[in-house]
């Protein structure tokens, strides 16, 4: 196998089918969901938050049998039905369709495939073994998540917003760098959760105090 390309793909605004909508399909689906991406489910029987996400508007769901006609304009398909013979037919005439498609479990089927993903706020980290151990991608993933606890997910935010200022500030280039750099260090880190965590124990202790003096009036 070629070296995979690793890549964050937007697909807002783009159509995505997903073929097979039970125990395997529904978390497939669910992570496409945030995405903005204009989802159709088709499947001859659907899991209950499946029901739910089209009672919502957010897919539309059709209860039936797949069509070669449902991957027409297409951008990206997941095919995860109880049938290989299905699934495999599903992959040729997405190939010949020019569609990037994942059958589930099937890595020789794929054109793509699901990472282990980290999430906080806007970072997002993401691990694959190009479907050979999946399982090794979720211990690892555990691993980050450890690593990268959910204070990153602020810190992420006022990064960004940080870096606008210097940007958009008369500061050499050189200067710049530099200073977005620092702001990048672990130390900066450190340093913005030990002042949140500090803000937040003064704003508990001020609310203690409200409290305690309600009491005692």
């Amino acid at each position: 196998m070629s070296d995979l390309f690793p890549m964050f793909l937007k697909l807002k605004g783009r159509r995505c089918l997903v073929v097979g909508a039970g125990k395997v399909g529904e978390p497939k689906i669910t992570s496409l969901i945030d995405t903005g991406a204009r989802i159709h489910v088709v499947a001859l029987e659907a899991a209950g938050a499946v029901h739910e996400y089209a009672k919502t508007g957010a897919i539309s769901l059709d209860l039936r049998v797949f069509t070669p006609s449902d991957l027409a304009g297409v951008f990206l398909a997941v095919v995860a039905t109880a049938s290989l013979a299905l699934n495999e037919s599903i992959y040729r005439e997405a190939q010949q369709r020019g569609v990037l498609c994942n059958v589930v479990d099937v890595p020789e089927l794929c054109d793509f495939f699901y990472p282990a993903v980290v999430r906080r706020g806007d970072l997002q980290i993401a691990v694959s073994t190009s479907g050979n151990s999946p399982s090794l991608a979720q211990k690892i993933r555990q691993q980050l998540e450890r690593q990268f606890g959910p204070g990153y997910a602020h810190w992420v935010a006022e990064l960004g917003a940080t870096r606008k200022l210097v940007l958009a500030s008369d500061l050499d280039p050189q200067r710049k760098r530099e200073l977005l750099q620092s702001l990048a260090s672990r130390e900066a880190f450190e340093a913005a959760v030990e002042e949140e965590s500090a803000e937040r124990f003064a704003e508990e202790a001020a609310e203690a105090a409200k409290a305690d003096r309600r009491v005692t009036a």
